[in-house]
């Protein structure tokens, strides 16, 4: 029988993530939600309180759409504002807590946020930057008292104690609104707001629950911040399946090491040089880590030894994944399809790479006229990608915006190659291939090489001037405790590997690469000063 028009309306409930926690709370309310230093929250307790930060922002005359910042590394409150800040019709603008302070004023700026919520080692910073930023009207303290008249009278647990709980009507959300800001750096000379949806954040967790196969009450380590990219979805995908949140403040090896055999943790993700530092721990054999089952890095290329390390040495699968902050940030993930036969070392390459696209997402590797390469692995072209959680756009930048939706699909600027399985493999960030005498140099596959060397700890490749080539290829290496490396031989072992134009003319031996908050390598700042060479 035909359905009358709009018979179903009433069952076209949106999609926001305040679905996650709400679900959680009905079904799970008595299970361990949230672990932090020495305290501990259920379901329901998180929720009351995540409620509770809901009406103490309208207590503070916060209106829909207004934007709300938190300066905080990962901690119950921070991952409260996940929903408390949705529930009174806010939008959580997290941020990145290793910014200058005249980098976080601009963003506070433009994003014209009104209340800032931060910690209290950072009272410094906002010190600096206070006096400049125009919109905020409450700076609020996590976890200390006030001490200055610049501060709201009350700290965030004084201010949830005193505010009744405030539940938004799920009914009447609007799912393609804005929930999430999320400030990424660009080509631009200033950070880049992204603008992701209730609709983009609720589907990207379905997808990734689904793909990743995350298990009722999943425990996972907070070892990637929860200011960086959507805090990669696990706010949302360990919530909704009733898991535990265990918080740590600072990535700190023995620490994430005790957390683990404290908690028995089943899992956390890395960036390569968090995964480095843990597999080189000389002291991690002390802890039990047979809990843990799967590790997933990303946030940067992994390499199969990367991936043959943190296999041996923490006892678990080791995954990658590939994504961006515009896309909630998941886009692929490299687990072995059903039907892939390999052996060990195939299995621990294929591990390795970006991946294949999860439910909800499209992925193609296009030419400079937007045509597919051949799916060979071997022929380089940009990913683009269509799916549920990419973002609704750049805040008050229509122009970017426009740019990198060009022909329906979102430009990454990231160059891979794509396999006849559909895997890809990252070859560059466009900005950072090297070309040497008209030949294109990927660093990654340079760095891959060199990480092969038993002493390398890590290393970045960069390109530096060049009076006759244009640019060469240089590494900038960390060698392990004790090693003793020369130059000579890291450029005799890319020589056996590589062609000679893609192997480093010079190698510079570091204490220590400049990294992101969140450990990535800033090649940026080793391409500072860079001096040009003429042999």
């Amino acid at each position: 029988m035909p359905r009358a028009a709009g018979a179903n309306d009433k069952m076209n409930v949106p999609l926001t993530p305040l679905r996650c926690l709400r679900y959680a709370e009905e079904q799970f309310p008595d299970n361990t939600a949230v672990v932090c230093n020495d305290r501990r929250f259920t379901y329901k307790q998180f929720a009351e309180r995540a409620a509770r930060l809901g009406g103490s922002l309208r207590d503070l005359g916060i209106e829909s759409g207004d934007r709300v910042a938190f300066l905080s590394t990962n901690c119950h409150r921070l991952l409260e504002a996940y929903y408390g800040v949705l529930e009174a019709s806010a939008v959580l603008l997290p941020l990145n807590v290793r910014l200058a302070p005249q980098e976080l004023a601009y963003i506070l700026n433009d994003s014209e946020a009104k209340v800032l919520f931060f910690e209290s080692q950072f009272l410094p910073v906002v010190e600096a930057f206070r006096k400049a930023v125009r919109t905020v009207q409450s700076f609020v303290l996590l976890d200390a008292m006030p001490q200055a008249e610049w501060m709201a009278p009350q700290n965030y647990d004084d201010q949830l104690e005193d505010s009744a709980p405030y539940r938004r009507d799920v009914m009447q959300v609007d799912e393609n609104s804005m929930a999430e800001l999320f400030y990424t750096s660009g080509t631009s000379a200033n950070p880049k707001g992204v603008m992701l949806s209730h609709r983009n954040i609720y589907l990207h967790a379905l997808n990734t629950a689904i793909e990743l196969q995350v298990p009722p009450g999943a425990v996972e380590l907070h070892t990637i911040p929860l200011f960086h990219a959507n805090g990669w979805g696990k706010a949302h995908t360990i919530t909704m399946t009733g898991g535990m949140h265990v918080m740590i403040h600072q990535f700190i090896p023995a620490e994430v090491f005790k957390l683990i055999e404290r908690e028995h943790v089943q899992g956390c993700c890395l960036v390569p040089t968090m995964a480095i530092a843990l597999v080189n721990w000389p002291d991690r054999h002390k802890y039990d880590l047979s809990s843990l089952r799967r590790v997933m890095i990303g946030g940067a290329a992994s390499s199969p030894v990367l991936v043959r390390e943190v296999e041996a040495e923490l006892g678990c699968t080791c995954i990658s994944g590939y994504g961006l902050t515009e896309t909630s940030p998941v886009l692929t993930v490299s687990s072995i399809k059903t039907g892939i036969q390999s052996s060990k070392n195939e299995r621990q390459a294929r591990q390795s790479m970006a991946g294949y696209a999860i439910p909800g997402v499209e992925i193609r590797v296009v030419d400079r006229e937007g045509h597919d390469v051949p799916a060979d692995g071997e022929t380089a072209g940009e990913v683009v990608a269509r799916g549920d959680g990419i973002m609704e756009g750049y805040w008050r930048q229509p122009e970017e915006t426009e740019r990198v939706f060009r022909g329906g699909w979102f430009h990454t600027d990231d160059l891979a190659t794509m396999d006849k399985d559909r895997y890809i493999v990252i070859v560059d960030r466009e900005k950072d291939i090297i070309v040497s005498g008209g030949e294109n140099v990927s660093s990654l596959e340079v760095e891959k090489v060199i990480t092969r060397h038993p002493g390398v700890y890590e290393v970045a490749v960069i390109a530096v001037p060049h009076e006759k080539w244009g640019e060469v290829p240089k590494a900038c290496v960390v060698l392990k405790p004790g090693q003793i490396v020369t130059e000579a031989e890291l450029i005799d072992l890319c020589r056996s590997c590589l062609a000679r134009y893609k192997c480093p003319a010079y190698v510079e031996f570091l204490d220590i690469l400049p990294k992101t908050g969140t450990g990535k390598i800033l090649k940026r700042e080793l391409r500072k000063g860079a001096p040009v060479h003429t042999k």
